[in-house]
């Protein structure tokens, strides 16, 4: 008995070490996908470039994330680089978006993170100004005599509910 259950268990981890040596290479670190330039504000081009796809190798690129839809990826000339543009929607909000390219044989994909600001000069707090429009008006709206009228029945129903709360004190009912 100790001898079979020896025996699959040694079975069992040659086995799980061969699939760990047969692995895909996804995990590989043969280059990634460089985001350039790395930070940017909404509607800026970005130029995406790889190594991981081989010499001559192309790749499609996928930029949804951001809003910028599927875009390619073509050799440069120069060595196993693969490059593609894309264009960053004036309508992208700030945040860290993951850009992905599948190279064109299919055993390789590649990751990057693109990261869009409001500005970019910097990246301090931006503070609304301005007013806000709500409809209401202010204390002194664009017509006095509606706000005068406002105060008047404000005034009135103040008074009302006094005399009804005396009343009521007093037990006269209402």
């Amino acid at each position: 008995m100790r001898r079979t259950v020896r025996l699959l268990t040694g079975t069992a981890l040659a086995v799980a070490a061969a699939a760990g040596l047969a692995a895909p290479a996804y995990g590989a670190d043969s280059g990634g996908l460089e985001v350039s330039p790395s930070t940017v504000v909404p509607g800026t081009d970005v130029t995406v470039t790889t190594e991981a796809c081989g010499d001559g190798g192309s790749a499609t690129g996928d930029a949804g994330a951001v809003g910028a839809g599927r875009f390619t990826l073509a050799p440069t000339g120069s060595g196993d680089e693969a490059a593609g543009r894309f264009r960053v929607p004036p309508s992208a909000q700030p945040g860290t978006y993951e850009i992905i390219a599948d190279c064109a044989d299919g055993d390789r994909e590649v990751h990057g993170d693109l990261v869009v600001a409001l500005s970019s000069a910097t990246r301090a707090q931006i503070y609304p100004r301005g007013s806000v429009k709500t409809g209401v008006g202010g204390a002194l709206g664009p017509d006095p005599v509606q706000t005068a009228a406002g105060v008047a029945a404000l005034a009135v129903a103040a008074a009302g509910g006094t005399w009804l709360l005396h009343r009521r004190a007093r037990g006269d009912g209402i």
